[in-house]
């Protein structure tokens, strides 16, 4: 398993929407369609221009042959470019690919 964590930040004053796309559009459409499993969203109370998400793929192979087919996706670069007509609406993104060192551990 391979685990992604991505941290949104949003341009200024666009939090709002761009919480608003990933959740109305990106997570329930374009997820799914993708191979793309959706771990957890979160949002951090004191930071509200930051989204953070998990996601989780069987393989790197599969991590990238998914994000590869978001990407080429003519109907979220349609859907992108509408949200952005007034500008972008992150500022930064990090990513971070994590795939577990010990197995079967359980932690109490």
């Amino acid at each position: 398993m391979i685990y992604e964590i991505r941290t949104y930040e949003a341009a200024e004053g666009k939090a709002a929407a761009m919480r608003d796309r990933f959740i109305s559009v990106v997570a329930s459409k374009f997820f799914p369609r993708h191979g793309i499993e959706l771990v957890g969203a979160f949002v951090a109370p004191a930071e509200d221009g930051r989204f953070t998400y998990m996601t989780r793929f069987p393989s790197e192979e599969a991590r990238k042959k998914a994000w590869d087919a978001f990407a080429a996706d003519p109907e979220w670069a349609k859907v992108k470019e509408e949200t952005e007509k007034n500008g972008p609406l992150l500022k930064n993104q990090f990513i971070s690919v994590l795939s577990p060192t010990m197995a079967g551990l359980v932690l109490q």
